[in-house]
């Protein structure tokens, strides 16, 4: 029986574990422990699998993984398989290549609200220090005002809000729905809201806007947008652009919701717990 206040925290990822480990040991130094791990990998390899399972002994995280077949970028599908292993009320989405400062969990917890989700924000790392990272050089959470200051002079880090820490106040929600700056790398919510919209919609082919499409809809739904900068930053590590080629078409389908109050995903999460080809691990 999972705790009563247990915080799920769903990872996306696909063959890159070096920089899923480095979230991972962001999530091993938390000054909140209430949480779990759920790993959603989109088709990995078995090494890839392999590391996931050594990192969770190794660190000492309660971590479960969920893998499906690898056929292309299904993100909103292995994000509804995620959420279909987690034992919590409370839902953190997560990308595989975004580090978490120390207190991330805790300050989602102080934000989270009936009636609400939370937006997070990131900062964007350099090619440079993201290499550094990868290699053991050097690490980004827990980290001085002196570090960061450095970092942002140096243009391996885009901005200093990481930095801060503004309280949960009411200048933070949002009423409408509002595209810029969604980020479902970094994104706090009920797990009944999550339900109730049937998640990700697995109708959106390739990359782009899935996410702002579970936005629209948790929207609709009479769920307020509460947004977390200064307070829950991830830092994003550097990667090559994805291949966007769906981009416009997702965009477009995105715009024309907008016209209507859709709330429940076409395909999504009660469908995707019907998918018989899913692999679950647990480690504790």
């Amino acid at each position: 029986m999972p705790p009563p206040d247990l915080i799920s925290i769903v990872i996306t990822t696909y063959n890159r574990s070096d920089a899923l480990l480095a979230v991972l040991r962001g999530l091993a130094a938390q000054d909140d422990r209430g949480f779990e791990v759920v790993v959603a990998d989109d088709g990995s390899t078995s090494a890839h699998q392999q590391a996931v399972q050594k990192a969770a002994r190794d660190l000492g995280l309660p971590l479960a993984h969920v893998w499906h077949p690898d056929v292309g970028f299904t993100a909103s599908r292995v994000r509804n398989l995620g959420v279909s292993a987690a034992q919590g009320s409370y839902i953190l989405l997560m990308d595989g290549d975004c580090v978490p400062e120390v207190d991330f969990v805790r300050r989602h917890r102080q934000l989270r609200e009936a009636g609400c989700f939370v937006n997070g924000s990131r900062v964007l790392l350099s090619a440079a220090l993201t290499e550094a990272v990868l290699a053991g050089r050097a690490q980004v959470y827990g980290q001085t005002a002196g570090f960061w200051l450095a970092r942002w002079w140096a243009k391996d880090a885009n901005k200093l809000t990481g930095l801060l820490r503004l309280p949960g106040a009411v200048f933070r929600k949002q009423t409408g729905f509002r595209w810029r700056g969604i980020r479902s790398c970094n994104m706090g919510v009920w797990r009944a809201d999550f339900e109730a919209v049937n998640g990700f919609d697995e109708s959106f082919v390739g990359w782009g806007h899935e996410d702002a499409d579970f936005v629209l809809r948790l929207h609709n739904h009479g769920v307020e947008r509460k947004n977390g900068f200064c307070a829950t930053e991830v830092f994003h590590l550097w990667h090559p652009v994805s291949s966007r080629s769906e981009e416009p078409a997702n965009a477009d389908r995105v715009r024309q919701r907008q016209q209507t109050l859709q709330v429940k995903a076409d395909i999504g999460y009660q469908e995707c717990r019907k998918h018989g080809e899913v692999l679950v691990n647990r480690w504790r």
